[in-house]
């Protein structure tokens, strides 16, 4: 004769929690990154790289940029778009490089992502008037393993691209032209799109742009990630 055994209800619940924690456990992840700079002469601002949940976005492509957005793409600020990530629950890193990251050049970090499947990443391209680098909303593999991304270059929308110093950061390890009359005088697309790239030109004293063709143009990818799954 079969016997059938009823377990308490206690018994069940607590069966059902374990299983519930081992599978959120399944799912956690500790990453290895690095970023590198691909370009020829682009500098990146300080990074932020977070892990997050699916409906959260440090940008999206088509969509008009957030102030925190703006203010990264902008001057290179980071915090704005750090805060806001961290208060929907992201794990945060920033400034893995300690400072700018240089041409050719790479930063590397750790995360453990808990149970957050998402990986963003964003920086600001010197020089530019609004534009970065970016990763929006990567899908972190679940098997352990090296990955590489190759990260596309943005327009924030925000400002327009007139190329001209006085627009712009001006750092001391970038050398402007002066009296260029502005590639552009107003912005073209307000979106969050592809970054078309420098113009430039090469008169110094003169042209369109305050901004060296030869020296600060760049076309995409501007950055490889490589991504470590433990």
């Amino acid at each position: 004769m079969k016997t059938t055994m009823h377990l308490p209800s206690v018994i069940k619940a607590s069966l059902i929690s374990t299983s519930i924690l081992c599978s959120a456990g399944l799912q956690a992840a500790e990453l290895d990154i690095s970023v590198t700079n691909a370009t020829k002469g682009i500098y990146f601002t300080p990074l932020l790289i977070a892990a997050h949940s699916a409906d959260v976005h440090l940008f999206e492509s088509g969509t008009n940029a957030s102030a925190e957005l703006k203010a990264m793409a902008e001057g290179g600020d980071i915090s704005g778009l750090s805060s806001l990530a961290s208060n929907a629950g992201a794990v945060v890193i920033e400034n893995p490089a300690s400072g700018i990251l240089n041409p050719g050049v790479a930063a590397t970090t750790s995360i453990s992502t808990g149970n957050l499947d998402r990986l963003s990443v964003t920086a600001m391209l010197l020089p530019t008037n609004d534009g970065f680098v970016g990763l929006d909303s990567w899908v972190i593999p679940s098997t352990p393993g090296t990955y590489k991304i190759y990260l596309n270059s943005y327009d924030a929308g925000t400002e327009a691209n007139d190329e001209l110093a006085a627009s712009m950061p001006n750092p001391p390890f970038i050398t402007f032209g002066t009296g260029g009359t502005g590639v552009e005088t107003t912005v073209t697309n307000d979106k969050v799109h592809i970054h078309p790239g420098n113009l430039g030109d090469t008169n110094p004293t003169g042209g369109v742009s305050d901004i060296n063709s030869s020296a600060y143009r760049w076309l995409n990818p501007v950055a490889i990630m490589t991504v470590t799954v433990k």
